[in-house]
């Protein structure tokens, strides 16, 4: 199987599968909701969206139909190996090609179009996915996709924070994107937070904050715990499971940080509905290309 194919087989399956570390969080969420949320009216009416969603899953897993009306923009990152002699047009063209396979072979909504802003004609094929290269040790090809459906996607933002704000203005700022964000990104939601760079690094981090195991914490303890106090805060805003205000509004946070500027402290939150989407392919030297 070359790399277009496992590409195409890798999104036919995501966009109909939750891989576990993301249904393990929505399954915690629906007992929180039990445990912390009692017979109150919010969490009752949250252990019913829960419910539905786990529904849902079932059926979408069943009938091999997405989970989801959108399907999404194929957000794609590719961490190419020093050491690899896979030409990145190569890599591409399997990209192209195992996107346009999957939309094909699967009930992918067609979602995107040629321009932003004037005669926004549909593509009908969602072609083109977006992607970003990033050199890393190594000869594998590493390449990660979010389907990143935009009711969520609508709801991200960045702010240049001030630089001595501190981990309190990144929660404070945080919680305010989420409160404004409210039930429109259809929570549950997953939360990337990408700090440092500058603007557009900001939220490329963020989008790449997404892409990592939720069951896996930062490996820098201050860190990890700034995801811990954002996920803390985030869940006292009462927003909930489908904005019916439960006790669970985020599934998880992470972020993503580099170095700055001394003037500034950028700050991107991306948010992902509970249809947290991601397909992975690694290529390794010698592998079909």
């Amino acid at each position: 199987m070359n790399l277009a194919e496992r590409i195409r087989d890798a999104l036919m399956y995501a966009v109909v599968e939750l891989d576990e570390d993301v249904l393990g969080r929505i399954a915690w969420a629906r007992t929180q909701e039990e445990q912390l949320g009692g017979g109150s009216t919010g969490s009752t009416a949250s252990r019913a969206v829960l419910d539905a969603i786990l529904k849902n899953l079932e059926i979408a897993k069943e009938k091999r139909l997405p989970m989801c009306q959108d399907t999404g923009l194929f957000l794609v990152f590719v961490d190419v190996g020093k050491e690899s002699t896979l030409p990145l047009g190569k890599i591409e063209e399997a990209i192209h090609h195992g996107c346009l396979a999957a939309v094909e072979a699967s009930y992918y909504r067609r979602s995107v179009v040629e321009e932003p802003v004037f005669a926004r004609k549909n593509t009908k094929n969602n072609m083109p996915p977006a992607i970003y290269y990033n050199v890393v040790e190594g000869s594998d090809v590493t390449i990660q996709i979010l389907l990143k459906g935009f009711g969520s996607e609508n709801c991200s933002s960045v702010r240049m924070l001030n630089p001595t704000g501190g981990a309190e203005a990144v929660i404070k700022a945080v919680g305010e994107i989420v409160t404004l964000a409210g039930g429109k990104p259809c929570p549950p939601i997953f939360i990337g937070v990408g700090l440092g760079g500058t603007m557009d690094r900001a939220a490329y981090l963020s989008k790449r904050a997404l892409l990592r195991d939720v069951r896996v914490a930062h490996s820098d303890g201050q860190y990890r715990q700034l995801e811990e106090d954002i996920l803390a805060h985030v869940q006292t805003l009462g927003i909930g499971s489908g904005g019916m205000g439960g006790v669970i509004t985020a599934l998880s946070v992470a972020i993503e940080a580099e170095p700055t500027h001394i003037a500034g402290m950028p700050l991107a939150v991306s948010i992902n509905c509970w249809a947290d989407r991601k397909a992975k392919v690694v290529y390794k030297e010698g592998e079909d290309a």
